[in-house]
């Protein structure tokens, strides 16, 4: 699929090595922009090429640290200020997604501040993938693509043996996400409910439903230290379970996560590549998100419905 949208597509520093994938997919050269550091940390932006007229494609997921969402923004103001015709945020992962509300008193908005920034700064649209909240759309007044792991994760799953397996999700909240893969995948479906004393420390977790002698498949939007994940799939197997294994669109990966899985009960965890995953581990499998976006891309160059993409 072609267009004659004249559209040119720019990488910040953290996601070239994804920018790169999709611009093979799209059979167009990465833009040329250079990213100055000074010897404070300051940084500056600047294109190497004409963007008068095009539609600028940012590819820039926004996880830590701060300077990837910085960079992000100078890449939109440096674009806008160099007559753009449109400017369209390409951020794999959303980063502060998980402050989406307030769940104490005192406390910031982080998804809506990032939201704020980004279309205050100039964007025309977001591409974005697994939210961890869906109403972050919400938060922005501009179109937001949303796609979905599972467009990958679901075809992955058809290569595997499904007769006696079973879906879990390793809290509540992710309970819509993993009943949607139930559904589709005609499985039934498990839960972890889990108790936290403070950020990133699980201090209890049960199990709804049964899992004895059944292959499961645990669903999850990121994982962090992977404290969650393991736990679920160490007491998965303490009730019966055949094996556990595990799909996750985000590699946020904050060690001790690394090790955990390692030690864990799961067979094998599967990423995709949204974010950069460097350190080893012999359960860790990563699928490429390039063509998904390269897709999404084309169909918003050619004014095409997107929705055909998504699988659940």
């Amino acid at each position: 699929m072609k267009t004659n949208v004249p559209f040119k597509v720019f990488s910040g520093t953290s996601s070239r090595y994804l920018a790169e994938k999709i611009c093979a997919g799209l059979e167009c050269p990465l833009g040329q922009m250079n990213i100055e550091h000074f010897a404070d940390g300051e940084f500056s932006v600047s294109y190497e090429e004409s963007v008068r007229g095009q539609h600028v494609f940012l590819v820039q997921s926004t996880f830590p640290p701060a300077d990837n969402l910085m960079e992000l923004l100078l890449m939109i103001d440096a674009a806008k200020r160099a007559s753009a015709a449109s400017i369209i945020a390409v951020v794999p992962y959303f980063g502060w997604a998980r402050q989406d509300r307030k769940d104490k008193p005192r406390v910031a908005i982080g998804a809506k501040l990032e939201a704020d920034l980004l279309s205050a700064t100039g964007i025309n649209r977001l591409i974005a993938m697994d939210l961890h909240a869906d109403q972050i759309q919400g938060f922005f007044d501009v179109p937001v693509d949303h796609l979905y792991g599972s467009s990958l994760f679901i075809e992955e799953a058809k290569t595997w043996d499904l007769e006696n397996s079973v879906i879990a999700t390793p809290d509540v909240g992710g309970t819509k996400r993993a009943n949607a893969y139930a559904k589709h995948l005609n499985l039934p479906l498990v839960i972890c409910y889990k108790l936290r004393k403070k950020a990133n420390e699980v201090s209890e977790m049960q199990l709804i439903g049964d899992v004895k002698g059944l292959d499961v498949i645990l669903v999850d939007d990121m994982v962090d230290t992977a404290g969650t994940i393991t736990k679920a799939a160490d007491i998965m197997m303490a009730q019966g379970a055949r094996s556990v294994r595990a799909i996750a669109t985000h590699a946020v990966m904050s060690d001790p996560a690394s090790t955990r899985l390692d030690q864990s009960a799961l067979s094998e965890i599967i990423f995709t590549d949204t974010i950069p995953y460097s350190k080893k581990s012999e359960k860790v499998r990563v699928l490429s998100v390039a063509n998904l976006f390269a897709t999404a891309i084309l169909r918003v160059c050619n004014n095409e419905s997107i929705s055909s993409l998504y699988l659940i």
